[in-house]
């Protein structure tokens, strides 16, 4: 059933590459630290599936002094799945209505999280992921 799931998904994303976002609190790609705070991180690193950095850009959401919420500016820049430590309730939903798979793990680096995502090693997140300060 996974697999049938896996093949549709492919099909109707046709040739388009996975765009995977990481929050990092620099521009060192993979090298770079996740933020503990998705939303009020430095920076978005992104890559592909294959994790070849493609895109690394700052945090310009509300969040941060800028326009927009975090999910929005991800989108914007064509994420399809979101890797990070926690996010608060409104985020998780913000991305399941965009069509943004979140998954999360405890981890230091940008790198790492990709790594364990790749290996099915990673967990996709839910309300028990909800970070402690965010539960309203």
């Amino acid at each position: 059933m996974k697999e049938m799931i896996q093949h549709i998904i492919t099909k109707l994303k046709g040739d388009k590459k996975m765009k995977i976002v990481i929050p990092t609190e620099d521009m060192n790609g993979l090298e770079s630290k996740v933020s503990e705070h998705f939303g009020k991180c430095n920076t978005y690193t992104f890559v592909d599936e294959n994790g070849n950095v493609t895109e690394i850009i700052n945090n310009t959401s509300e969040h941060m002094g800028g326009v927009g919420l975090p999910p929005e500016l991800m989108k914007k820049h064509g994420a399809d799945i979101l890797l990070c430590r926690g996010l608060g309730p409104r985020a998780l939903e913000m991305c399941k209505e965009f069509g943004i798979d979140v998954y999360v793990c405890q981890v230091e680096t940008a790198g790492e999280m990709f790594w364990l995502w790749k290996k099915k090693n990673i967990k996709r997140a839910d309300a028990n992921d909800i970070c402690e300060e965010h539960k309203h």
